[in-house]
């Protein structure tokens, strides 16, 4: 696995993560699923958002909507007792072996035919995004890696050797990732609002402690907010002969990363379904 050069594609999907706030983009691809709407030769997903484009290339309508209504939303998985008694506060070593044994994603399906899939993950030692193109035996460990928010989750995820952590925090939307793929239309679904603008926040004050022994993912994260305006400002202002629809969660939208209401959800999976009802028309008419 490793980075590849991809010449001649030219739609691709891209998916933000945000943990819990990945209810809004499995709504999205659920609709697109219902309509079996999918003109993309080039996918890439981070954290959350890669799990969910799996469950897309699988073709499980609804199935991760199981994950965030049901397994996501268990004390087992979100729980602060846990992680102040020095576990996971995120625990993906349960959630993965639970869903994998109970409602495993149809890798058949997913690699047959293969598909120009990447998955975003942070090298730990040097703090830079990488995409993996996995294959059929790897799927689910670098979907781990791409998800396995430092702190939140103990553990880094090795990978032929290598240390992963969370794909979000070396490059939270890789949109100029698609376009450097030669993408030139891309979708990309987002986990907040069009208005969002990320600040400095008590998290990148924790991973100065927590990751002392890491400056290279420090510098990332410190970097973040920067990386991020990045994105937004090349989505908004794309190259000439680049098409890119921005899929965002409404204003009101209440999931954040760690949500475990179920109304609010299932209220805000349904506002994906419907921005995924109404991109589709959009396409088309493009």
């Amino acid at each position: 696995m490793g980075r590849e050069s991809n010449r001649g594609k030219h739609h691709a999907l891209v998916v933000e993560g945000g943990a819990m706030r990945g209810i809004f983009s499995t709504g999205v691809l659920d609709a697109f699923l219902e309509k079996s709407f999918n003109p993309f030769d080039l996918f890439i997903g981070v954290s959350a958002g890669a799990t969910n484009i799996a469950s897309y290339l699988a073709e499980m309508y609804q199935r991760n909507l199981k994950v965030y209504t049901d397994y996501s939303i268990r004390p087992d998985f979100i729980s602060w007792k846990k992680f102040i008694r020095g576990g996971h506060l995120i625990d993906l070593d349960w959630l993965w072996q639970l869903t994998v044994k109970e409602i495993r994603l149809d890798l058949d399906k997913i690699f047959q035919p293969a598909k120009e899939y990447y998955i975003g993950v942070t090298e730990v030692n040097t703090g830079k995004a990488v995409y993996l193109k996995p294959e059929k035996n790897t799927l689910e460990k670098v979907l781990k890696a791409s998800s396995s928010i430092p702190i939140f989750y103990r553990h880094f995820t090795k990978i032929d050797g290598i240390d992963f952590a969370d794909g979000g925090m070396a490059d939270p939307i890789p949109v100029i990732e698609a376009y450097r793929r030669d993408a030139t239309s891309i979708v990309v679904i987002r986990s907040r609002p069009y208005s969002y603008q990320m600040r400095k926040s008590f998290f990148q004050l924790l991973s100065k402690v927590y990751l002392r022994n890491y400056p290279g993912l420090i510098n990332t994260v410190m970097n973040r907010p920067k990386i991020y305006q990045k994105s937004l400002d090349f989505m908004r202002h794309p190259p000439k002969g680049i098409r890119i629809f921005e899929v965002n969660p409404p204003e009101n939208f209440q999931t954040k990363r760690l949500t475990t209401n179920l109304s609010i959800l299932k209220q805000d999976y349904r506002y994906g379904y419907q921005m995924g009802m109404e991109l589709i028309e959009q396409w088309h008419q493009s």
